[in-house]
């Protein structure tokens, strides 16, 4: 029997290692128009590869629904529709919102034409440009029409959300809509687009479509690295949706392609690095749980006093894909502890602790004034999920009996109450001594003048 059960182990085990798991679940539902189901055959392969289970349905498809009484039936979707322009009645931009809500991660893939998804981007602080404008460029020189741009990744994209042979150059390969980032926070540029590129008509940029493009105005000229071509969103639920401009990325047309210099096209693992992060496979990180008390004690109090020496302590793990556990993660070097009521009275650094994997740890002085506090911990930078956490506490005055008998500082209060006592007794048992004496003469003179 335990021969047996070794054996299941490591079967599980070697299982982990092979397949990639998400931490948010691993059902994927992918809404493609049936006539181009199999022209994103490989993409499809590397998500199975990977673990996920793939259920396929046309965009005008009523069944399978996405969710049903505030019950997600997917934990992950893509939309490939990027032609169709009547959906479903779950798949309209109200409804993203809302699956977006119960923490279903979404890849969204736009067209140059408009379609409902394209009123669902500015939700999103995205702009897109008009319809019928893609992005172009002349640059490199290349047999290519110039709508089809290859793209190396750079410093200025998420390059911690991209695999190693994707930062070693090799080329991305996009066709269809740029996007101007707003100035969410919340916004994470994958994938920027090259600084030589621009949007332009459909006519390939000539020099009357670029200068009718300028005359409109902001929104007429695209251009530059400013814009994206893929962006991701992280919700304050920590769901992720990521825009795509082009669903011609992911097709196995592209992801075979070759360069003139016999450079492979990056596209393939490009799209499953892109899925590893909206499906929260990847840069995703948890509170596991805080503790509180004071020094010199382990278990927390209800309530604490004025002036405690506090200690605070978190504990946080990092999602391992590759084995689909958590582990400690003591890779945060800029955690913050807020101590607040309404407003924070104490801000602190909330360092790792060496030797101590995944655990966070700070010594810090209540203030002295009493009421209701907070410990917070809100974590948010750029790609990674948002660390939350409070924990409510009550800070009170000392008792009657918690106060030090004696102060250093008010010695001279004591010096001045101890003085003027003694002064006073002093005074009195002179005085009461001298009205004795004086009633003990009066019988004698009172006597001799009778």
């Amino acid at each position: 029997m335990f021969s047996l059960r070794r054996i299941l182990l490591v079967a599980v085990g070697l299982a982990s290692l092979i397949t990639a798991k998400s931490s948010s679940g691993d059902s994927v539902l992918v809404v493609v128009e049936p006539k181009r189901q199999d022209d994103f055959s490989i993409f499809y392969q590397g998500l199975k590869d990977q673990g996920y289970d793939l259920t396929f349905r046309g965009p005008k498809d009523e069944k399978p629904l996405i969710a049903e009484y505030d019950e997600v039936a997917f934990a992950h979707v893509v939309i490939f529709a990027s032609e169709t322009k009547n959906f479903a009645a779950d798949i309209t931009p109200q409804s993203l919102v809302e699956i977006l809500k119960l923490k279903t991660n979404l890849i969204i893939a736009l067209s140059t034409k408009q379609t409902p998804l394209s009123l669902l981007a500015p939700e999103f602080s995205l702009i897109l440009p008009p319809p019928g404008t893609p992005l172009i460029t002349y640059f490199p020189k290349r047999a290519e029409p110039a709508s089809l741009i290859p793209i190396t990744p750079t410093q200025q994209d998420a390059t911690n959300i991209l695999s190693k042979t994707i930062k070693d150059g090799r080329p991305i390969w996009f066709s269809g809509v740029p996007q101007a980032l707003g100035t969410n926070p919340q916004l994470v540029p994958i994938l920027h687009a090259p600084p030589e590129s621009f949007g332009a008509e459909i006519d390939g940029g000539s020099p009357d479509a670029i200068v009718d493009s300028a005359d409109k105005g902001g929104e007429g000229l695209w251009a530059g690295s400013q814009l994206s071509v893929v962006t991701g969103f992280q919700t304050a639920e920590n769901s992720r949706v990521t825009w795509v401009g082009s669903v011609e990325l992911f097709s196995d047309e592209l992801a075979q392609k070759v360069d003139a210099n016999g450079v492979k096209s990056g596209n393939a693992q490009f799209a499953l690095d892109v899925a590893a992060w909206t499906f929260q496979e990847s840069l995703v990180l948890r509170i596991d749980k805080v503790e509180h008390h004071r020094v010199n004690e382990t278990e927390p109090r209800e309530l604490y006093t004025n002036n405690d020496e506090l200690v605070f302590n978190a504990y946080i793990s990092q999602f391992n894909a590759k084995q689909g556990v958590w582990v400690p993660y003591s890779g945060i070097n800029d955690l913050q502890l807020e101590f607040t009521m309404l407003d924070p009275h104490i801000r602190t650094a909330l360092p790792p602790v060496r030797g101590v994997p995944g655990k966070y740890s700070v010594t810090f002085r209540a203030p002295d004034r009493h009421g209701v506090f907070k410990f917070i911990i809100d974590h948010k930078r750029r790609g990674w999920t948002h660390l939350q956490s409070s924990v409510t506490v009550p800070v009170v005055p000392p008792r009657h009996d918690g106060y030090p008998r004696f102060l250093s500082a008010a010695w001279p209060y004591y010096a001045g109450a101890i003085s003027t006592s003694v002064a006073f007794f002093l005074f009195s048992a002179i005085w009461l001594g001298g009205e004795v004496k004086e009633s003990a003469k009066r019988p004698g003179k009172a006597a001799k003048a009778e």
